[in-house]
Parts: structure tokens; C-alpha cells; sequence
């Protein structure tokens, strides 16, 4: 066992956060806590770190484990670079190598017995070196900071010139690096683009350690987490599986206690009726077992009403006139910031009814995209056309649409002049704001406060067209769930950008992918485009290896909207292969192959000289020659630095 949790409680004055919370870790086991805002999940986790003294119970963690924490907003502050910073993580390597290096300079100036203790100590600092996989650190460095979305150019950044998003991808990398027994992580996906996030998935699903995780994205739950703690109404309940296991069996869960309270209570109206009758007989024999009923009644332990699923917020999104079947005509749209070009010539198209989601890596331009439809951003080219009775409600990531010094009351209120006190009270009411909170100003409110606030607004705007950038941030995973069931019954056209997989999979019926300054189009959900990207990826493979494409190649390319006139070109190039382009494929894979068989070659002479080299180091004469052992001692570090390289050389080949 990594991790024991027995029965913890914590409170805030008297708020009771949570009782009796128990569970456990296992070594290598990946688990998740999950539960709405504000149910306990960070305090919990700090409770875990030490961070937090809990008002009973114990956290134990197993003899001689380690772990590693990275809080939500976690910011490294350095006057280092990226590289350097990150690098930190593998201090005990980068001191070995000094050491190392000290104990090779004395070896050249050592004799007789100092001379052999020397060579002990090299010796051992070397074996640890290895243990540590010392020849693969700063490869490993690079491949962490190109997984979590820094390119090589940017490794010389100072990290105190990053913006926080970015210092806490910093923190992440080093704490990814530093490989404890236990990796706890407060959200890591926040500052993720969905490749990173990707990235995050399969290190994290292969690595040699237990992980423990808060995180409403249920798409990277479903990936990664064999075990789901949830926090609910104070108390910790554990399921086996990932979150989709977990779902199904808390609906399960509820359906079950729903049923059971259920016949309670009307076995408590039978017993209570039975009990009336009897006294109307007003009998001595009938009022005893009245009696004798009631004292039954009294002995039962009632049980609580459970909680109905997704009670909390309540939104319907209806459109106010049915728009022209032509919602949305973009064509030829081009923006750039600078000498940044954002894209070029983009072209699509929207029809009544349908729900389009925009994916693409951060900072590729579809948060532009949607502004220049508002409105809000100018184009450099292209037009736009916006369909017959079309009324467009905007949802904003950054909240711009609200009126930071109103209040919530104020913001409606204003907005919508026609509602009465109680109607703007009862909207707010569906969206969680009660009593006084009305009244507090939007400036003082949290992320999650806010979008609530434009989600109520959106549902009064009774618009026909939606256009949400990122509407599920900050809300929890049952807002967000809410959200999704919202947006599946609504009738008028949907157009958003997302990060957020799992609620695009429940919503989306075609996606558009930003990449490299253009468009691709797939039809279906974010599980159908996993699914083309990786049957595009095969064909682009067998095309390059001089294999014929399999099938009609209709997929993603002809998944697009017939009246856009236009396809993706990857899967055309996969089919419509001419014969010059074959020979050009064909001539590349023999030209991969024949290197990669150099490759090989090389390899095995460079492992065969290194094993000779540690033979001839362990040889008698050559343990007091310090002249030849420093010569092999340079000779084998060059000799792994090779391999090292070439081993690179044939992953990239081999792919």
C-alpha cells in the first residue's frame, strides 16, 4: 500500500467539507477525485501533501514512498530558462556528473591505494549514473517540454518572462521529471491544448507509479483513472473503473436508494393508516396493537431522500423564430496579427440544426474565428454571410459581455427591461444565485460565477444561432453535464470552440480542425474524428511504405457538407495517388529502409565496442595504467553518445 486515508474530517468554522473520508492507494494504481465545486476535492488533496492538518483522522503513506504535488495554479518564479528550470528536476544526475568528472581528473594524479579507493568511488557514482538513466536525461528533458506544447526555440525563454499558464506547464515538467512513487495533480489539464493533454494521457497511463488526480475532464478520466473517489454531501464514496464506470454505476447507485426510500415511505403511509384505522375502532384490544405499530414505526431508521441527479442548475435553451435552413457562409477568411498569420483562405459552412465544433492546438485562431463572426475582430479577407432570421447569442470565454461594476440582478435586469423582479429572481435562482448573492457585483465574482452568469443570459436571449467559446470552463462535471443535455435538445444551430473532448463527443455533429492555417472537416463526433485521424495516418503511412490504400478511401475527405463543395485533402492525395507520386513514395521507403539498415548496423558495433570496452577496463593492467583508463573512459563516453544518437536516429526511422 502507497497511500492509506482513515477516516479524515474537515471543517471551515461550520461547514462541514467532509467526514469520515476513507481510502487507499495502491502502488501503480491511477486513481481520480471528482465531485462539484466546492465539495472538498483541493482540500483534500492538501490534507494528503501535508499542507493541511485535518480536524480527525490519519494519512499514512508507505515506508520509504515519495510524492510529488502540483496545486491548481501552481507557478514556478525563476530567473533560469525553461530548459534549465526543468532540467533541476534531475539534480541528482547533473551532480553525479560532476562528481564523475572529479574522480577522473584525480584518477589521472592518484597512485597506489589512493588510486584504487578512487576507482571504487568512479566506480560506484558511475553503476548510480546508470541506474538513473544518467545517458538519457537531457533527452528525456526535451521530450517532456515538447510533450507539454514548448518547441526547441522556446527552451531559452526565461522563465520569468512566461505568462502563468505557461510557468505552470513549467511546474508540471519537472515534476513529471523528478518520477516519485506518487504523482497527486490538481487539474493539470487547465493549460493544456488537447495534443499536450494527449501527451499527458499516455505518460501518465504508462508511468511506473501510482497517480492520484482532481479533474473535471472526463475524456482524460476515462483514459487514465482504474479508480474513482467522489466527494458528495460531505462524504467519500470509492468505485472501481474509470469515470464512464463510474457514471453508470452512480446512476445505478441512485436508482437503487431512490427505489429503496421509496418503499420505505410507502411502507411508512401503509403502517400510518393501518394505525388510524385501528384507532377508529376505539377498542382496547385494536388501540394496543395501534400502539404496538406506532412503537415500530418509531424504532424504523428512516431513510434520506436521495439527491436527484443534476438538480442544481436548470437550463432550457429555446429559440425564439426557426432561422433560414443557410445559418452561416464563410469564405475565404484570412487573419494575422503582424507578421503572424493566423490562416488563410478558411471556407465552411453552417445549416439550421447543426452542432460544430471547432478543435485546434492553443493559439492557432479559433477563438478569432468566432470573434470575427461577432463582429469583434476585422478580417483581412474573406466574407461573411450571415442566413435569414438568424439572432445570434454569443457566449464568451473571457466574460467581456458582462458589465464588470453591475450587479447579477443589474446585469439581467438591464439587459432584459420586461422581466419582473420575480421572473429575473427565478432565472438567477435556476442558475444558483439566491438571497444576497444577487446582488453581488460581477467583478467580485469567481470564473465558475461568471459563466454562469452568460449561460443565464444566453437562455433569455432565446437566440437561434449560439456561438460559445469555451462554455464549459470552470463549470464542474455536473454543470457541465447539464450544459450537454441543454445544448443536445436545443433546437437552433451551434458553433463552438472547446478543449473539452468528452462534452464535444456528446455534442458535436461535425467537427472543423484548425491546423496549420487550415480546415479539416470531419462528420460525426469527437470519437469519429479520433477515428479518421487514425485512419488518415495509416494510409499516409502505407503510402509512404509503397503499399496500396485499402477501400474507396471515402471517409473524412467526403464526410464534409455536400453544398460547401469541398474536401479534406489528405484523404484525396491518399486515393488519387498518380504514378509519379508512387515511384517518388516507393524510391523514399527504399531510401528509409536502406538507412535504416545502416542504422542497425552501426548500432551493434557501437554496443559491441562499448561491452569490450568495459572488459578491457576491469582487466588488472589496466586498472593501475591511469593514462589508458582515462583514454577508455573518454572513448566509452563518446561511444554511448553515439548510441544514443543513433538509437534516436532508428525510433525516427522506424516510425
Amino acid at each position: 500500500m502507497l497511500l492509506s486515508c482513515q477516516n479524515v474530517c474537515k471543517s471551515f468554522h461550520e461547514n462541514k467539507i467532509f467526514q469520515d473520508c476513507s481510502f487507499h492507494i495502491e502502488d501503480y494504481e491511477k486513481a481520480a477525485i471528482v465531485g462539484i465545486n466546492g465539495a472538498g476535492k483541493t482540500t483534500l488533496l492538501r490534507i494528503l501533501v501535508g499542507e493541511l492538518e485535518p480536524d480527525d483522522g490519519l494519512v499514512v503513506y508507505g515506508k520509504d514512498k515519495s510524492f510529488g504535488y502540483l496545486a491548481q495554479n501552481a507557478a514556478v518564479e525563476s530567473g533560469k530558462t525553461i530548459y534549465e528550470e526543468v532540467l533541476e528536476a534531475k539534480q541528482e544526475v547533473l551532480d553525479l556528473e560532476e562528481t564523475i568528472r572529479s574522480y577522473e581528473h584525480a584518477m589521472k594524479l592518484a597512485e597506489g591505494k589512493e588510486l584504487e579507493e578512487c576507482m571504487e568511488r568512479y566506480t560506484a557514482a558511475t553503476h548510480r549514473y546508470e541506474q538513473l538513466d544518467g545517458y538519457s536525461c537531457r533527452s528525456e528533458t526535451t521530450g517532456v517540454l515538447k510533450g507539454l506544447g514548448f518547441t526547441e526555440e522556446e527552451f531559452g525563454k526565461p522563465v520569468s518572462t512566461l505568462s502563468g499558464g505557461q510557468k505552470t506547464r513549467v511546474a508540471l515538467g519537472k515534476l513529471l521529471l523528478t518520477r516519485p512513487d506518487l504523482i497527486i495533480l490538481d487539474e493539470p489539464t487547465n493549460h493544456l491544448d488537447m495534443s499536450s493533454i494527449s501527451w499527458l494521457e499516455t505518460f501518465l497511463t504508462n508511468y511506473k507509479g501510482a497517480v492520484l488526480i482532481v479533474s473535471h475532464d472526463r475524456y482524460f478520466l476515462d483514459k487514465i483513472a482504474t479508480k474513482i473517489i467522489e466527494i458528495d454531501c460531505g462524504h467519500v464514496h470509492v468505485f472501481a473503473g474509470n469515470y464512464s464506470d463510474y457514471a453508470v454505476k452512480k446512476e445505478q447507485l441512485r436508482a437503487a436508494q431512490y427505489r429503496a426510500w421509496m418503499n420505505q415511505q410507502q411502507e411508512i403511509r401503509h403502517q400510518e393508516a393501518v394505525i388510524e384505522k385501528l384507532r377508529s375502532f376505539n377498542r382496547e384490544k385494536s388501540i394496543r396493537r395501534a400502539e404496538s405499530r406506532e412503537k415500530m414505526l418509531e424504532k424504523m431508521e428512516v431513510l434520506e431522500k436521495p439527491q436527484e441527479a443534476r438538480d442544481d442548475m436548470h437550463i432550457a435553451l429555446h429559440p425564439c423564430v426557426t432561422s433560414g435552413n443557410d445559418v452561416l457562409s464563410v469564405e475565404g477568411l484570412s487573419k494575422s496579427f503582424g507578421r503572424e498569420t493566423l490562416f488563410t483562405d478558411l471556407s465552411f459552412f453552417l445549416k439550421r440544426g447543426e452542432h460544430v465544433a471547432i478543435i485546434g492546438d492553443n493559439g492557432t485562431g479559433k477563438t478569432t474565428i468566432l470573434k470575427i463572426i461577432n463582429d469583434l475582430v476585422e478580417a483581412d479577407a474573406g466574407e461573411i454571410r450571415i442566413g435569414s432570421k438568424v439572432h445570434i447569442g454569443y457566449y464568451d470565454q473571457e466574460h467581456h459581455v458582462l458589465h464588470p461594476d453591475k450587479t447579477i440582478f443589474e446585469e439581467i435586469s438591464d439587459d432584459y427591461p420586461s422581466l419582473t423582479n420575480t421572473q429575473i429572481r427565478n432565472v438567477l435562482a435556476a442558475f444558483l444565485f439566491t438571497g444576497e448573492d444577487v446582488f453581488k457585483q460581477i467583478k467580485m465574482l469567481s470564473g465558475g460565477e461568471r459563466g454562469r452568469v452568460s449561460l443565464a443570459k444566453l437562455m433569455l436571449s432565446e437566440a437561434n444561432f449560439l456561438i460559445l467559446d469555451e462554455p464549459t470552463n470552470h463549470l464542474d462535471i455536473t454543470s457541465k453535464e447539464i450544459l450537454e443535455d441543454a445544448l443536445n435538445g436545443y433546437d437552433g444551430t451551434v458553433l463552438y470552440v472547446s478543449h473539452d473532448r468528452y462534452f464535444i463527443n456528446r455534442t458535436a455533429s461535425r467537427i472543423l480542425e484548425l491546423e496549420g492555417g487550415r480546415l479539416n472537416e470531419y462528420l460525426g463526433n469527437y470519437d469519429y474524428y479520433l477515428e479518421k485521424k487514425a485512419q488518415l495516418s495509416q494510409a499516409a503511412a502505407d503510402t509512404a511504405a509503397g503499399q496500396p490504400i485499402e477501400g474507396s478511401g471515402k471517409g473524412t475527405a467526403e464526410a464534409s457538407n455536400s453544398a460547401a463543395g469541398y474536401t479534406t485533402s489528405a484523404t484525396e492525395s491518399a486515393v488519387k495517388q498518380d504514378w509519379k507520386s508512387q515511384k517518388e513514395a516507393q524510391s523514399a521507403q527504399r531510401k528509409r529502409e536502406n538507412a535504416l539498415k545502416r542504422c542497425e548496423e552501426r548500432i551493434a558495433v557501437l554496443e559491441a565496442r562499448s561491452a569490450q570496452i568495459d572488459e578491457e577496463m576491469s582487466l588488472p593492467e589496466v586498472c593501475t595504467d591511469v593514462a589508458r583508463l582515462q583514454a577508455l573512459s573518454e572513448e566509452k563516453a563518446a561511444v554511448e553518445e553515439e548510441l544514443l544518437m543513433k538509437m534516436e536516429e532508428w525510433e525516427a526511422l522506424s516510425e
